[in-house]
C-alpha cells in the first residue's frame, strides 16, 4: 500500500509542477569558454541559480509571465536579459558573453565540456574557498557519485578504494569515541571526520546516499583544519548532495550475495510561494549478512537537506544526517603484543576464513546525528561573508568484542605447550558512550586586484569543542579460541583457562565459551569492578587562520597560510602555530601547472607525569609536528579529457614524546622521537572517446621510525600500511548501434604485502593481493540496470594494523535505479 500511495503522491507532485515553465541557457567569456559559478538572478523576486561546471544553467518551477535575469561574476560585468516564460515549457535564453570588468583580471574560473564524469576540477572545501585543482598547490582526489553509481558500492570502505595512497586498516568496530574505520594515508592512519569541511563524528561507518563526492585531502593539513580530527598523511571529506531549484530524483534498489537487501531513494522539491526553497532528502535502509558464520549489518538513514535564497546576496543552507547502525563486531585477529611472535604469516597460522568467532547476540549500536547549518552574504563584488554552524552527536551501546593471543599466558597457566597455532582470548565489554562536537565558523572570503595582482583570501576564525561521556564496563573474558591445526593441544589446556577466568566451557574443538549476551555478562561480572566506569573528557580549541592565492603572473600563483590554535582540556592550555605555503606554475594556462608545497600539522600533548627519586611531578610538552616538502604536476588536458596528478612527498614528524625508565623510581620524558613517510602518487583520470572513463591510481610510500620507542626504531610503522597500492576502473557505455545504452565495467585493486605486526619481538605479513572486480548495465536515462561481481576469483584476502582481518569472498549484486 505505501509503494501506490508513494507512486499517487509522485504523479500528484509531477502534474503540478507541469503548470510551470523553465528557462535554461550557457555563460561564456568571449573566448567562448564556459564560465561556472555565475550568480543568475531573477529581478523583483528570491529566485535564482549559479552555472555549472559547463556554463550550463536551469531555473525551474517559474510561473508563467516576464522576468529580467541579472549575471554577475565577480571581475566581469553584470549584464542583464528580459525573457518570457510559457507555462509547461522550457524555453532556452542565447549564450550569454560576459566581458571581464578589469583588463589585467585573465584567471578566471572556467570549465570545458564536461565529458570526463569521474573527476571534479574545482572545490570549495579543500582551499576553504573556489579553487580549481590545477591551481592549487596541494594534491587531493575526489571521488564522484557517478563512479560509485558505476560500481554499486554500497558501503564507504569501497568507495575509498578509488583513491591512491588510502587503505583500509581497521575495521569499523562501533566502539565509543573511535568506533569509525581507520585507513592508512600517506603512511598515518586517519578516519572519516568531516562533512562538507566541517567534523562530522560517527562510531560507525557513514551511509553512501547522501555522498556527492568524497574528497582524499592529502599531506599534514593543521593549517585549514586543525589537529584534532585529521591526521599527518592527510584528511577525508565527505561532500554531501546539496539541494537544487527544480523537482527530480531516483529510487533504487540493490540485491545482492549474504543477504544484501539496500532501498534508497533521492527526492527533490521546491518549496515556497516563491519557489525560493529547495528541499532535497535522501534515504536509506540497508541490511545485510556475512560471508562467516555469523555475522550481519542493519542500518537506516535519513538526510534532509534545505537550501533558503533569501535575496540576491543572502542564502541559507542546512544540512542534517540521521543515521542508526546495529552490527556484529567484523572478525580482527590481535596477535600478542608482549611475548615472541609464534606464528609470522598466513600459512603458519593456519585460520579457517569462514570462521567469524562470533554470533547474531554479540551486537552493538551505533546511532549518529549531524546537523550543519551555514549563511552566506554577498558583501560585495570581491566579499563574501561566511557563517557555518555543525553539531555532531555518536553513540555506542551494545557488546563489543576482541580476539587477543594470549598463548604464552595460557602455557604459564597449565604447564602445558602449544606447538602449533595459536590460542586467543575474547573479551568483551557493554559500551555505552557518547561523543558530542560543536563547531562554530565564520569565514570571509575575499576575490579582489592589488595593482595587476589577483588575489583570494580566506580570513576565518574556529571553534571547536568536543565532549566525550562514557559509562562503559571494562572487558570480561567470554571464552577461548584456538587458530590451528591441532585441536588436541587446545583441548588439554583449555580446562585450567576455565578454571582460572572462571568461564564456562565450550564444547567445539576449536572454541568454548557461551557466545551471547548473558555469557559477556557473566565475562563482565567477574571483574574486579564489573560495573560501568563512568568517565568524561572535554576540550575546546579556539583559532584563527589567514590564507591567500596570489596571481603574481596569470600563469604564476603563490599561496601563504598560517594557523593560531589554542587548545584547552581541563584547566590545560597549550598554544600551536601552522604554516603553509605553496607555489603553480602553469607554463601552459589551464592545462599544465607544476606546483611545490609546504604544509605543516600538529597535535597537541597532554602533560605528563615524571618521577624523581620516587616523587611525581608534572611537565608539559610541545605540540608534535609534522612537516611536508611536496612537488609535482598537475595535468588538464585535451578539452578536460584528460586529468592527473603525479607528485613527490618528504613529511617529517617530530618532537614525539617517548618515556626513558632508568629504574623503578626514576622515569621521564623526552620529546626526541621522528618519523618519516617519503613517496610517490600517481593519479589519473580520462575519457579518451565518448562513453569510455577510466580512473587508475599508483602510490609507493617508505615509511619509518627513526627515533623514539626501541621496540620500533628502524621499522616500518604497522599503520603505513601496503608499501605500493594500485586501484583501476574503467567503464564504457555504447552510445550508438545495437548495443546502444548498453555498457560494460572492470577494474580492481592490487596492494603489495603489509608488515602489520613489525616490531622487535617479531614481523607478522599479510600477503599481497590482486582483487577484480566487472560489471554490465543497461542506462536507459530514466533507468537503470546494472550487475556487479566483486572479488571475481574468490581470493582470500586481509587487511590489519597490529590485527589480522579477513575481506569479503566473491559476491554478486543487482541494482535497478529510477530517476524521475
Amino acid at each position: 500500500m505505501k509503494p501506490i500511495l508513494f507512486l499517487c503522491s509522485l504523479m500528484i507532485c509531477t502534474a503540478i509542477h507541469a503548470q510551470y515553465g523553465s528557462l535554461n541557457g550557457k555563460v561564456t567569456d568571449f573566448n567562448n569558454k564556459p564560465l561556472s559559478n555565475v550568480n543568475i538572478a531573477i529581478s523583483h523576486t528570491s529566485l535564482g541559480t549559479t552555472t555549472n561546471e559547463t556554463g550550463d544553467y536551469v531555473i525551474s518551477n517559474l510561473a508563467p509571465g516576464t522576468y529580467t535575469l541579472t549575471f554577475s561574476m565577480v571581475g566581469f560585468a553584470t549584464q542583464q536579459v528580459s525573457v518570457y516564460v510559457k507555462g509547461g515549457e522550457s524555453t532556452s535564453i542565447a549564450t550569454i558573453i560576459l566581458s571581464e570588468a578589469q583588463e589585467q583580471l585573465n584567471e578566471v574560473v572556467v570549465q570545458g565540456e564536461m565529458v570526463n564524469k569521474y573527476t571534479r576540477p574545482a572545490s570549495v572545501y579543500v582551499s576553504k574557498m573556489p579553487l580549481k585543482d590545477i591551481e592549487n598547490p596541494q594534491v587531493y582526489n575526489s571521488i564522484t557519485s557517478e563512479l560509485l553509481q558505476d560500481q554499486v558500492v554500497t558501503n564507504f570502505d569501497d568507495a575509498l578504494k578509488n583513491a591512491p595512497g588510502i587503505d583500509k586498516l581497521w575495521e569499523s568496530t562501533g566502539r565509543g569515541n573511535d568506533g569509525a574505520g581507520y585507513f592508512s594515508l600517506r603512511g598515518f592512519p586517519v578516519q572519516p571526520t568531516m562533512i562538507n569541511g566541517l567534523p562530522g563524528l560517527t562510531n560507525g561507518s557513514p551511509d553512501p546516499a547522501n555522498i556527492e563526492s568524497i574528497e582524499v585531502i592529502k599531506g599534514p593539513s593543521g593549517t585549514l583544519y586543525g589537529s584534532s580530527l585529521i591526521s599527518y598523511g592527510g584528511l577525508i571529506n565527505i561532500n554531501t548532495k546539496k539541494p537544487f531549484f527544480g523537482f527530480g530524483g531516483n529510487i533504487s534498489y540493490t540485491s545482492g550475495s549474504y543477504g544484501l537487501n539496500r532501498v534508497s531513494a533521492d527526492v527533490n522539491t521546491t518549496l515556497g510561494t516563491q519557489n525560493n526553497i529547495a528541499l532535497r532528502v535522501n534515504t536509506s535502509y540497508h541490511t545485510q549478512n556475512s560471508y562467516q558464520d555469523a555475522g550481519f549489518r542493519k542500518s537506516f538513514f535519513f538526510a534532509p537537506s534545505l537550501a533558503f535564497q533569501a535575496n540576491d546576496r543572502l542564502s541559507f543552507n542546512i544540512n542534517t544526517e540521521i543515521y542508526n547502525g546495529r552490527s556484529t563486531n567484523q572478525t580482527m585477529l590481535f596477535v600478542d603484543r608482549g611475548s615472541p611472535l609464534r606464528v609470522t604469516n598466513l600459512d603458519e597460522l593456519g585460520y579457517d576464513f569462514k570462521r567469524s568467532y562470533t554470533s547474531n547476540d554479540l551486537y552493538i549500536d551505533t546511532p549518529t546525528y549531524s546537523f550543519q547549518g551555514q549563511m552566506n552574504y554577498i558583501l560585495s563584488d570581491s566579499w563574501t561573508s561566511q557563517t557555518v554552524f555543525s553539531r555532531s552527536n555518536a553513540k555506542s551501546d551494545g557488546y563489543y568484542s576482541y580476539l587477543y593471543e594470549v598463548t604464552s599466558t595460557v602455557e604459564s597457566l597449565s604447564g602445558g605447550a602449544i606447538n602449533d597455532g595459536i590460542i586467543l582470548g575474547r573479551y568483551t565489554s557493554n559500551q555505552n558512550s557518547e561523543t558530542l562536537g560543536t563547531d562554530i565558523q565564520q569565514n570571509f572570503i575575499g576575490d579582489f586586484m592589488i595593482g595587476n595582482m589577483r588575489n583570494r583570501l580566506v580570513v576565518g576564525l574556529d571553534y571547536l569543542k568536543t565532549r566525550t561521556i562514557n559509562n562503559s564496563t571494562g572487558y570480561g573474558n567470554q571464552g577461548f579460541i584456538y587458530v590451528g591445526s591441532n585441536p588436541d593441544e587446545f583441548q588439554a589446556v583449555a580446562p585450567a583457562l576455565h578454571e582460572y577466568f572462571g568461564t564456562p566451557m565450550g564444547t567445539g574443538p576449536y572454541d568454548s565459551g557461551v557466545l551471547t549476551q548473558a555469557g559477556a555478562d557473566a565475562g563482565i561480572a567477574t571483574l574486579a569492578n564489573p560495573g560501568a566506569q563512568f568517565s568524561e573528557a572535554e576540550q575546546e580549541i579556539f583559532s584563527a587562520y589567514a590564507s591567500n592565492v596570489l596571481n603574481l603572473l596569470p600563469e604564476l600563483s603563490a599561496m601563504a597560510s598560517l594557523r593560531v590554535d589554542r587548545f584547552s582540556n581541563d584547566g590545560y592550555n597549550q598554544t600551536a602555530f601552522s604554516p603553509k605555503f605553496g607555489l603553480v606554475y602553469q607554463p601552459i594556462l589551464n592545462k599544465v601547472a607544476l606546483f611545490a608545497n609546504y604544509m605543516n600539522g600538529f597535535s597537541n600533548v597532554a602533560p605528563v607525569t615524571e618521577l624523581t627519586n620516587g616523587n611525581p611531578s608534572v611537565r608539559a610538552l610541545n605540540p608534535e609536528q609534522a612537516n611536508q616538502f611536496e612537488v609535482g604536476t598537475k595535468l588538464n588536458l585535451f578539452n578536460d579529457r584528460l586529468s592527473a596528478t603525479l607528485s613527490y612527498y618528504d613529511i617529517t614528524v617530530s618532537d614525539m614524546a617517548q618515556r626513558i625508565d632508568t629504574d623503578a623510581n626514576n622515569y621521564f620524558f623526552t620529546q626526541d622521537g621522528k618519523q618519516t613517510s617519503k613517496g610517490f602518487e600517481a593519479s589519473i583520470i580520462v575519457s579518451p572517446v565518448d562513453g569510455l572513463n577510466i580512473v587508475a591510481g599508483y602510490s609507493y610510500n617508505d615509511s619509518q621510525l627513526v627515533a623514539g620507542d626501541a621496540s620500533f626504531t628502524g621499522f616500518r610503522p604497522e599503520s603505513a600500511g601496503p608499501m605500493n597500492l594500485a586501484n583501476v576502473w574503467a567503464s564504457y557505455l555504447f552510445t550508438e548501434g545495437a548495443l546502444e545504452n548498453f555498457g560494460l565495467g572492470f577494474g580492481g585493486n592490487h596492494a603489495s604485502e603489509n608488515k602489520i605486526f613489525n616490531r622487535t619481538n617479531g614481523t607478522f605479513t599479510i600477503d599481497a593481493y590482486t582483487i577484480l572486480n566487472a560489471s554490465a548495465f543497461y542506462d536507459a536515462g530514466n533507468f537503470r540496470i546494472t550487475l556487479k561481481l566483486d572479488n571475481i576469483a574468490n581470493q582470500d584476502y586481509y587487511k590489519g594494523w597490529s590485527t589480522i582481518s579477513p575481506q569479503n569472498l566473491r559476491s554478486l549484486s543487482a541494482n535497478l535505479t529510477y530517476n524521475f
